[in-house]
Formats: C-alpha cells, structure tokens, sequence
C-alpha cells in the first residue's frame, strides 16, 4: 500500500511495495481470431475483401493468447527465464489489421520478483504474478516524459535504502506503470484500494531497474521505461502479458 512519504527507510521494499504493499482465468485453447478489412466499394452484406489471420505472438501459447482481451491492440510481454528466476526479458507488440502481431519494441533485459514467478500471488511471496493485466496509469518522481496514459508526478515516488544485492534503490520510481493486479484500474499507481483484498499484496509496477531483483515488480532500465510510457496508447487498450516462459507458452 503507498506510504505517501519523500523517502523510505533501508529496509524499504524494492518496488512498489516500498510505498505499497506489493512489490511487493484464462479460458480453453481456441484458434486465432480472424482480422477482417473491407475495401471501399464493398456492398453491404457481401464478404469482405480480405480476410487476414491474426498470429499469435511469440512464445505465447493458445491458452494465453485466449486470455488476451478482443479489444486489446498493444501487448507488452514479460518472459521469465523459468519459475523461480529472477531475469526476464520484455518486448511490446501491436496488432496490425493487415499483418498481425508485430513486435515494436525490445526484447530489453528486465529484472522481476526475487523469488520468480506465482499464479496465486500474495503479499511478501517475492514473486511476480502470472497472468494479463491492464496498463492504465503511470507515474514517478520525473515529470511526464510524453505518455498518453493518466500521469501522476510527485515526491511520494522517491524512495531510497538497499536492494537484495546491496545495490542503491535510489531513482527506481523516477518512472513507474501501474499494473492492474489487485487494483481499481485507471488511478494512479499510489491508490491504496486492493479489490481483492490486502492479503493478495498490490503495487506491482513496471519501473527503473536499480540492478537487481524485486519484490513483486518488472524492472527496466531508464532509457526502455521512457521509451515505453512515450509508446504506450490507451486507445489501443494495452495490457502486459507476464510469467514464466514455460507457463506463457500453454
């Protein structure tokens, strides 16, 4: 839960959930959906005039990709090198009416939960939860480098101590995305409300990587974090798709 203070203590928590208190169903397989783009000229009631399959993306398996919501157009994806690891790799993608899914950014090296991955997440578990969440607000202790997501700036963001390999924290919240795990979705990344309740943890946050696990969160570095705030479009009603390698690809 957010601690709206200027800094946190050495023990602080090493990402959202050292202002928070977190970071601290998918559906059976089916075929892809199908795109369909009618020309100008096309009579109503006739068959449009191309039909384009929507591919799947990379290393996500039918289970996942069913899980994905129809209206969602930009997907970022967090890939964990397995169940209890710690390192994973981020790319964002967009779903072209002609072509499909198109990678447009990354694969960048992240860091996540300390102690890898869960389906069932809880507070001070040290992993990262597994699923698709939206991505609906932002923030940080910088101004808004150019997002179109809802942006929240001040000095609560700032946080300071050690992180699990002794490595400063200071800066981590300099630019965050709220993912909404266990959160209303739309608010700012400090909101307090935890619709499943508090047990299940919340503040699970995409943010600057400090150079070493989290507690709940995704890491990037400060270059790929603004990168990614100027390329998330809430038009496109993005989501992050997120977990170990081997369950993403059921």
């Amino acid at each position: 839960m957010p601690l709206r203070t200027r800094t946190l203590p050495a023990a602080a928590l090493l990402c959202a959930g050292a202002l928070l208190t977190g970071c601290g169903a998918g559906t059976d397989a089916q075929a892809p959906p199908a795109v369909t783009d009618a020309k100008p000229g096309d009579a109503p009631g006739r068959p449009a005039a191309q039909t384009v399959p929507v591919a799947d993306i990379s290393g996500l398996g039918p289970r996942t990709m069913a899980e994905i919501p129809a209206e969602s157009r930009q997907v970022l994806v967090v890939t964990g090198e397995d169940r209890d690891s710690s390192a994973s790799a981020v790319a964002l993608h967009v779903r072209d009416p002609e072509k499909g899914w198109q990678r447009t950014a990354g694969p960048w090296t992240a860091h996540n939960a300390l102690r890898g991955w869960t389906e069932e997440h809880r507070e001070g578990d040290l992993r990262s939860p597994i699923g698709v969440f939206g991505l609906t607000g932002a923030g940080g202790l910088l101004p808004d480098p150019g997002t179109a997501l809802p942006y929240d700036q001040g000095p609560e963001f700032t946080i300071s101590g050690r992180g699990f390999e002794g490595e400063p924290l200071d800066g981590s919240f300099d630019y965050v995305v709220a993912i909404d795990y266990n959160r209303e979705p739309g608010t700012s990344p400090l909101d307090r409300a935890r619709p499943m309740g508090g047990e299940r943890g919340g503040g699970i946050w995409i943010h600057v990587d400090h150079g070493g696990p989290t507690q709940g969160c995704v890491s990037l570095s400060l270059e790929h974090m603004r990168e990614l705030l100027r390329a998330l479009d809430p038009g496109l009603h993005p989501v992050v798709v997120m977990g170990d390698a081997r369950t993403l690809r059921r």
